[in-house]
């Protein structure tokens, strides 16, 4: 049998045969992971050219978005359990190829519904590709130490991506063409690809059971209901026969998943993933903190351009202490926290510190005043971000059973995707209601009311965004258990059996 063949279950597989290549290998995870998070942030800054330059409206706007988080985040736990069964390195290449693909088609797109088409397909194969990318950093990275560390460049990377997505963005359009945000992607995908039919090995379970079937159509259809209510309400509101209709099929859909999982000999999602106290704790706590991050992220940007009339490109700069405290926030969780501290207490503090971030946000107002009341909870926000994020991603990423890798890494990318998509339409909603109380209570509109009305909104958001922050700690305080340490002994050096990470 073919080295890349062997499956997970054989001594040679369990530790990894490409060992000596397990930074290379996690270089290559990270290329594609920085692809998929720039995506989610580049056509943002793209949309305004690509409307033009396609003439499609205001509402089908929305959907270029829209259309790629639906099939993104209603694929995610097939996308990890396929992972699981058919193999890591597979589904990571066709994930790749697919991704790159699609890519291309929708930069070169000749009308909306193409567009919209390639955008649909891009997010089934980043549904692949970004479980399998999380799973292949537990099954390389046997030594725990290491793969603490493995983590957490990965999670400085990843909460990075999306500053440097509205970047890279400004500058393709502005100097390009908005097409480029989605050439660029071809790029990163030919680099990962050859860096993955190079270095990476096949696991799989080796039993290859079957696929859960019922188990995907109730997963898949309820968390499509679910995204797909959640951006309707921020479209229509919460009170819309669409918006209701779907939130509650959604629910109803998920609610029978669990009924069907408890039974089936092979689940899609096996409970036991999910409802480990500090795996489920990791998950909601990725879940509502990308909710947060996501609702601050997107009101920074509308008052960057909309107040203080920042350009794409200025846009991107003002965001980069962000990725700059992520990287900080994950450097000091990994040094410094990890030998001393829980899990339990490093979630907690890094949550509190964004939550205390987003508070200072509220300071801002209609006038420039960047440099002392945004940078500094923008920098606070980065850290506590990146402390909390790299622990969170790493108790979730490490199951009791290796061959459960996959969807393990899905259930985190789940959280994300959902909370995202929630966060958003949630704080929308309270912002808009701020916004329009402001205007009511102010007399007339006019080009300076209209300005402190959005700019009072903003800040509304920065504290629901703060809120949601610290009950997020609340919750997992309330849920990891004491004494949870992802510090290791000083180990051999080596392949060892993969185990968790945590203990």
């Amino acid at each position: 049998m073919n080295r890349s063949e062997e499956p997970a279950g054989t001594p040679s597989a369990t530790a990894d045969p490409h060992y000596a290549h397990r930074w290379l290998i996690l270089l290559v995870v990270l290329i594609s992971q920085v692809m998929i998070l720039i995506d989610a942030t580049v056509i943002n800054v793209a949309l305004p050219s690509a409307q033009a330059g396609l003439h499609f409206s205001d509402a089908t706007r929305q959907w270029v978005v829209t259309a790629y988080v639906l099939a993104f985040g209603s694929l995610l736990p097939l996308g990890g359990r396929l992972a699981d069964l058919v193999g890591r390195k597979r589904v990571f290449i066709v994930g790749l190829v697919g991704f790159g693909v699609f890519s291309a088609l929708a930069g070169a797109a000749p009308d909306t519904a193409v567009l919209l088409i390639a955008r649909t397909l891009q997010g089934v194969f980043a549904a692949a590709l970004a479980p399998t990318a999380v799973s292949l950093i537990t099954v390389t990275f046997t030594d725990h130490a290491e793969r603490n560390k493995a983590f957490a460049v990965f999670g400085a990377v990843g909460g990075g991506s999306g500053a440097l997505g509205l970047l890279l963005g400004g500058l393709l359009t502005s100097y390009l063409d908005w097409r480029w945000t989605m050439f660029v992607n071809i790029a990163f995908a030919a680099v990962a690809l050859v860096g993955a039919l190079t270095l990476m090995t096949n696991s799989a379970d080796p039993d290859r059971p079957r696929l859960d079937l019922p188990g995907v159509l109730l997963a898949s259809g309820g968390l499509f209901l679910l995204v797909f209510g959640s951006a309707q309400a921020e479209k229509d509101g919460w009170g819309s026969a669409l918006t209701i209709g779907s939130l509650v099929g959604g629910a109803i859909l998920l609610a029978g998943f669990v009924t069907v999982e408890r039974r089936a000999v092979n689940p899609l999602v096996p409970l036991r993933v999910v409802l480990d106290r500090n795996r489920g704790a990791a998950y909601l706590s990725l879940l509502l903190g990308s909710a947060a991050l996501f609702a601050l992220f997107l009101f920074l940007t509308y008052y960057f351009q909309g107040i203080l009339g920042y350009t794409p490109i200025r846009t991107g700069l003002a965001f980069l202490p962000l990725p700059v405290g992520i990287a900080v926030g994950a450097t000091i969780a990994q040094s410094a926290l990890l030998p001393r501290l829980t899990a339990r207490t490093i979630v907690a503090a890094g949550l509190v510190l964004s939550a205390f971030g987003a508070a200072l946000l509220t300071r801002v107002d209609v006038q420039a005043a960047y440099a002392s009341r945004v940078l500094p909870g923008l920098v606070l926000v980065g850290v506590g971000i990146g402390v909390y994020f790299v622990i969170a991603v790493t108790i979730g990423s490490v199951p009791d059973d290796p061959r459960d890798a996959g969807t393990a890494g899905s259930m985190n990318n789940v959280g994300q995707q959902i909370g995202t998509a929630l966060g958003v339409a949630v704080i929308s909603t309270f912002v808009a209601s701020a916004t329009s109380g402001y205007l009511r209570s102010h007399g007339p509109a006019g080009p300076s009311l209209l300005a402190r009305a959005a700019v009072h909104g903003y800040a509304t958001g920065f504290w629901w965004g703060a809120a949601t922050f610290a009950l997020t700690a609340a919750l997992c305080t309330a849920l990891i258990r004491p004494k949870t340490s992802l510090a290791v002994a000083a180990e051999p050096s080596g392949p060892q059996p993969a185990a968790p990470a945590f203990q």
